[in-house]
């Protein structure tokens, strides 16, 4: 449905495309002024609550003051501000937990200062939301540990229900730079946490650490998983890796599904020439969270060590060949049966190339035999063909 430019036509103008042009730039402009307004609001309502459960952390309230004190505290500020909610003595509580949440971890304040970094926002959305979010002013206070400017993205209860739900700091930092980056409802996120998406994400075994800058690494470890589920596809027995990638570039939106967000499927078997040589890529894919190819390849039996150096050159083979200036280095993934932790370990000594190990299972086997007649049912199916070219050959006579 097409959103009608005007609403009341007076009848001494003369409404043409330039003024409905101009309209809809002014509502488009008040659309992102709203949502500057509305940042602006929730960053100093979280700024205020982060600085109270300061307060209440620093100045050992209860101790101070007895174990009442913070019931009391929201006694006073509703009888000061009657009209405004968030004063009642658990949402208090939550405010001194959540700040005693983020600081009381010595390595906090540096996951802190670098979370920034590590979420991708679009530029039209810091665009919206301007200089509160990129330069912000807000007034610290003194706060030992400042106010993250990039939690304004994110409501309070989100933060709550977040706190509650994760056991560190680098967990709940995952869950709100998801939430920021995806646009979480409040039941979304429950429905991530419940599911424990920060721990069955960022499993596969990696050199990352090593390989990458820090922002990069560290969103690089978040986004591979440990294992991939493949029960979404069926195969015979004694499978191969053709049929392994056949059975998955058949269902690839599944697949990408399986694999996260952010993720494009460039091609399989891509041909890259080499000293005159063609090589071939099981399936190269793009990271647009990442900005960089990913190279995966495929094997239907456990890890070995050469499968690394192979992986190593495919991924040296689309950094020379295929990657695009502003694209950053390429990554390997192997996808095989199963691993030995120690083996792979060891395989990634000596590579420089950023790369993962990870497993799949739950693969549909197809159980060829059953889906055959058995020699009593052709036999019965051939004696009921014969009774019945009989029976229209005496019908005729």
């Amino acid at each position: 449905m097409t959103e009608k430019p005007f609403v009341v036509k007076t009848h001494d103008v003369k409404l043409d495309a330039e003024y409905s042009a101009w309209i809809l730039e002014l509502k488009q402009r008040y659309q992102a002024t709203a949502v500057k307004a509305a940042v602006k609001v929730n960053s100093e309502q979280l700024l205020f609550n982060w600085q109270l459960g300061r307060d209440l952390v620093i100045l050992r309230a209860e101790e101070k003051w007895g174990k009442g004190v913070v019931e009391q505290v929201s006694l006073d500020l509703q009888a000061a501000f009657p009209e405004t909610k968030g004063f009642s003595a658990r949402n208090l509580w939550w405010m001194k937990q959540w700040y005693a949440f983020y600081t009381g971890d010595p390595g906090s304040q540096q996951l802190l200062s670098t979370f920034g970094n590590t979420v991708n926002v679009s530029a039209e959305k810091l665009n919206q939301v301007g200089s509160e979010i990129r330069s912000p002013k807000l007034t610290q206070a003194g706060s030992e540990i400042p106010f993250p400017p990039m939690f304004a993205f994110v409501p309070w209860r989100h933060h709550v229900l977040i706190m509650q739900k994760s056991k560190t700091v680098d967990e709940a930092l995952f869950y709100i730079r998801k939430t920021i980056e995806n646009g979480w409802s409040r039941s979304a996120l429950d429905d991530n946490l419940r599911s424990d998406l920060y721990h069955i994400s960022g499993g596969a075994l990696t050199n990352f650490t090593d390989r990458l800058p820090t922002p990069q690494g560290k969103l690089a470890q978040e986004l591979l998983k440990e294992n991939y589920d493949l029960g979404f596809i069926t195969l015979p027995e004694g499978y191969d890796e053709i049929d392994l990638e056949d059975a998955i570039v058949q269902r690839i939106t599944r697949f990408l599904l399986e694999l996260g967000e952010g993720w494009a499927f460039v091609g399989r078997q891509k041909q890259i020439v080499i000293a005159g040589k063609t090589r071939k890529i099981d399936l190269l894919f793009y990271h647009i969270y990442l900005r960089c190819y990913v190279v995966i390849e495929l094997k239907v039996k456990p890890f070995d060590p050469e499968f690394a150096g192979k992986l190593n050159f495919y991924v040296n083979a689309v950094n020379e060949f295929v990657r695009r200036e502003g694209d950053n280095p390429t990554i390997g993934l192997l996808i095989c049966k199963d691993m030995d932790h120690t083996e792979v370990q060891l395989a990634f000594q000596g590579i420089t190339t950023p790369m993962g190990v990870a497993t799949y299972d739950n693969v549909r086997i197809r159980e060829i035999q059953e889906q055959l007649p058995s020699t009593e049912q052709i036999k019965a199916v051939i004696e009921q063909a014969e009774q019945e070219y009989l029976q229209g050959k005496k019908e005729k006579e």
